[in-house]
């Protein structure tokens, strides 16, 4: 019994801107030059191209498609074989009809679906025994279905027992052959569509469009200046309004206000020398005008506003390029971190008002106690401040840090509330970089630091530095 396979359908699928003035050009007349490539051939090539590519898109949907008709036709008929052989099959076991058996499978042989067939027999106790048929170029299922059926026999009612397997195998040949069949017809139909599509396209567009154009570009080649006034025409119903016909419109509003334009030309270029001189001179001065306050905004960019000093950026640019240098020539480099002393309880008995008078006068002491242009003093935080000093070494940073302590304690700034001294004080942290010390600034900054910490833990309104100048000055020189 042959099982006839699905067919498969094919299927298919602003206002105007006022014109600009330009420098003054004698108008000429263009040279007729044929043109190179044609709108409707080009056109054609692009609807070809889209076509083609739209060809590729559906060929690989309808395969996709038919591979799966092709796998579900298969499933169907392996499953109408099982219907047909299975009560037949299982009926020949049991009364152990050989040849019916073997005329069952080589009949299912027969059915161009089935790859291979295979029938095993479990009868109770007996040996199983095992039929099986294959076509000669089958090479396994591969992609087609397998169905696995198990054979059970009823010789009277309530006593269902097994009496074997039925294994069907389809033929991934079959599957290909159906296949190419169908993406034959599938190609055919997609290309011939293609085909028509693309001349129908070339006809209609050089009719409608190609003819018009061309007599659009022979007036327009040649226009000049003697000539202005000769309108535009199309061998066409004027009154359609459709792009070409807006096209021939504006040529002749073009070539109407043209004249005008080229009068008007040469008093728009007199008019322009004027106001690009005077733009010139309004740019010059908005330049000098940015420039100044460019140089405002870098200056406020780098100094506290408060105290007037350089603020932590300008430090922080600053002590890079003095590191720097220090390292590179081998000079010392000095650093002093300085902090008020009990700064919080003076804000918060005195306030804040008299606590920004109090930064300022010690901002002020600071920056009078530097007497060398290169030196430095920044506001680094709320009441600290650091101090690069470069080329000099511990002594003299020594020296410098006590005058600055004792600076700032003779301005006799009251403060009642400071555990170290009746008056607004300072501590001095220092740290003092020498050849082969600290690999980077921070390093030679955490020193001051600690230091500061020593000089605030020893009881405030002292210079704390290095531990071998500690040692050599009894660690810190007290204030007075």
């Amino acid at each position: 019994m042959a099982i006839a396979p699905d067919t498969l359908p094919a299927q298919a699928a602003p206002p105007p801107a006022p014109p600009s003035v330009a420098p003054s050009v004698a108008p000429s007349v263009a040279p007729s030059v044929a043109p190179r490539g044609s709108l409707g051939g080009r056109l054609v090539l692009a609807t070809l191209a889209f076509c083609m590519v739209f060809t590729l898109a559906a060929v690989a949907v309808l395969t996709l498609s038919a591979w799966k008709s092709g796998l579900t036709t298969m499933e169907a008929e392996l499953t109408q074989i099982e219907q047909i052989y299975s009560g037949t099959l299982s009926k020949a076991i049991w009364e152990l009809d050989r040849e019916a058996l073997q005329a069952h499978v080589q009949s299912a042989m027969r059915l161009p679906s089935v790859g291979r067939v295979e029938l095993k027999v479990m009868l109770a106790n007996s040996a199983m025994v095992v039929i099986e048929r294959a076509r000669e170029e089958w090479g396994g299922p591969g992609r087609a279905p397998t169905r696995r059926l198990v054979l059970t026999y009823e010789p009277y009612p309530g006593a269902r027992e097994k009496v074997g397997e039925l294994l069907l195998q389809g033929d991934e040949g079959v599957l290909w052959q159906r296949l190419r069949g169908a993406l034959a017809a599938i190609v055919i139909t997609q290309l011939l569509q293609s085909l028509m599509l693309a001349g129908l396209i070339m006809l209609m567009f050089n009719r409608m469009v190609t003819v018009h154009v061309q007599r659009i570009a022979s007036h327009l080649a040649g226009v000049g200046p003697g000539n202005l006034g000769a309108t535009l025409e199309l061998q066409r119903d004027s009154h359609r309004q459709d792009e070409l016909g807006q096209l021939v419109s504006g040529v002749n509003l073009l070539q109407g206000s043209l004249a005008n334009y080229l009068e008007q030309q040469q008093r728009y270029e007199q008019e322009l020398a004027g106001h690009r001189d005077h733009l010139a001179h309004l740019v010059d001065e908005r330049t000098a005008a940015l420039q100044a306050a460019n140089a405002r905004l870098e200056s406020l960019a780098r100094t506290d506003p408060l105290t007037g000093l350089p603020n932590r950026r300008h430090f922080d640019e600053v002590k890079k390029n003095e590191f720097r240098r220090a390292r590179r020539s081998g000079q010392g480099l000095a650093l002093l971190v300085c902090d008020i002393d009990c700064f919080k309880d003076y804000n918060d008995h005195y306030g804040h008002a008299m606590g920004d008078q109090c930064l300022i006068a010690v901002a002020h002491t600071l920056r009078a106690s530097l007497a060398r242009a290169g030196d430095l003093v920044a506001r680094i935080g709320g009441e600290e401040f650091g101090v690069l000093l470069p080329g000099t070494h511990e002594e003299a940073a020594w020296l410098l840090a006590q005058r600055v302590r004792a600076a700032v304690a003779a301005c006799a700034i009251e403060h009642r509330h400071s555990q170290a001294a009746p008056v607004v004080t300072i501590s001095i942290g220092m740290a003092v970089l020498e050849p082969g010390d600290a690999e980077d600034f921070e390093a030679l900054f955490q020193q001051a630091d600690q230091a500061l910490y020593r000089a605030k833990a020893a009881g405030r309104n002292q210079v704390a530095g290095p531990i071998r100048a500690a040692h050599e000055r009894g660690e810190g020189g007290a204030a007075p």
